[in-house]
């Protein structure tokens, strides 16, 4: 890891990741002192790829697709090792699968893919892919890089976890040192049933564009509501704040990897009262988010202590 020689980085307690869609650039990235990359996101793959999964599980098997990801995902290894890389599970709507070279052919349409045919409902549905990127991050793994962890995105139920832990057991993913699966919590159902997730995971990173969309039956691309999408809404960190707490009592580390961090600085002192442990945001916003993390630890007496060396805590 790049060493911390600003004490501003070095003081925090609080960890900042970044968050990464294309690994050409983690090379780049990674010459900031951050944590870790606390999301990197598998969508930009499958686009950059072009082809449905399952065009190319008929054509090959997938093997394909398991060596463009797994190149792919060693590339962010890497690059940022031995800081650890929080790889999120495919979570692409079904327009989007769609728009992929004969998407169509195997893409049912539907009035509202964003609450559609995504997340751990897709892998349920399509378990076929799914163990494409298992067999891809335990590549990865096979080669050393035991940096990466998995977060799946978009779990409704508790029972969609235990079905998807299964698999990532039987892929013997958790053989392997350091190895953590983590939830994305971007639901309502996450809220009001975290205590049920919680024994499944090592781990809650908070989606706050999704949780504030959901939260507030707002749709987060409506010009005419957009002014009125914002995660600072009471009910909005009512939600989150459930979430942490729940997490706490549990001693499971919860992060936060929307935009709203990097958009809305000031309620990272909220949030860090909450309780949460880490914050990933972009690298643009990486420098606001340290600032006002520093900021926040200062006035809460948080300065000084020795940090958790630990590979775990997007």
């Amino acid at each position: 890891m790049m060493p911390r020689e600003n004490t501003k980085y070095r003081a925090l307690r609080t960890k900042v990741l970044l968050n990464l869609g294309f690994p050409e650039l983690a090379e780049k990235y990674a010459r900031l002192p951050c944590d870790g990359v606390g999301l990197m996101r598998a969508e930009f793959l499958a686009l950059s790829l072009g082809v449905h999964p399952r065009k190319m599980i008929s054509e090959d098997g997938g093997e394909g697709f398991v060596t463009f990801f797994a190149d792919q995902i060693s590339k962010v290894a890497e690059a940022f090792a031995p800081r650890p890389v929080f790889y999120r599970t495919l979570d692409l709507k079904s327009n989007e699968y769609a728009g992929l070279e004969v998407g169509a052919d195997y893409e049912e349409q539907e009035e509202n893919p964003m609450l559609g045919l995504r997340g751990c409902s897709r892998y349920l549905d399509d378990v076929e892919s799914f163990k494409l990127e298992l067999q891809a991050l335990k590549r990865v793994l096979d080669c050393g890089q035991h940096n990466i962890r998995m977060m799946l995105p978009f779990v409704r139920f508790p029972r969609e976890i235990v079905q998807c832990r299964e698999w990532i057991e039987q892929a013997g993913l958790f053989e392997y040192p350091g190895f953590e699966l983590w939830m994305m919590a971007e639901v309502p159902s996450n809220v009001f049933l975290i205590d049920e997730f919680l024994p499944h995971v090592s781990g809650v990173s908070i989606g706050s564009n999704d949780l504030t969309q959901l939260v507030l039956g707002i749709d987060r691309d409506s010009r005419k509501l957009a002014d009125q999408f914002d995660m600072r809404e009471p009910a909005v960190l009512a939600a989150i704040e459930q979430i942490a707490a729940a997490c706490r009592a549990r001693g499971v580390p919860v992060s936060i990897c929307g935009d709203a961090p990097s958009r809305h600085p000031e309620i990272i002192d909220k949030l860090i009262g909450f309780g949460l442990s880490s914050f990933s945001v972009s690298a643009e916003a990486f420098e606001t988010t340290v600032s006002a993390v520093a900021e926040a630890e200062a006035r809460r007496g948080m300065v000084g202590h020795s940090r958790s060396s630990g590979s775990g805590g997007s």
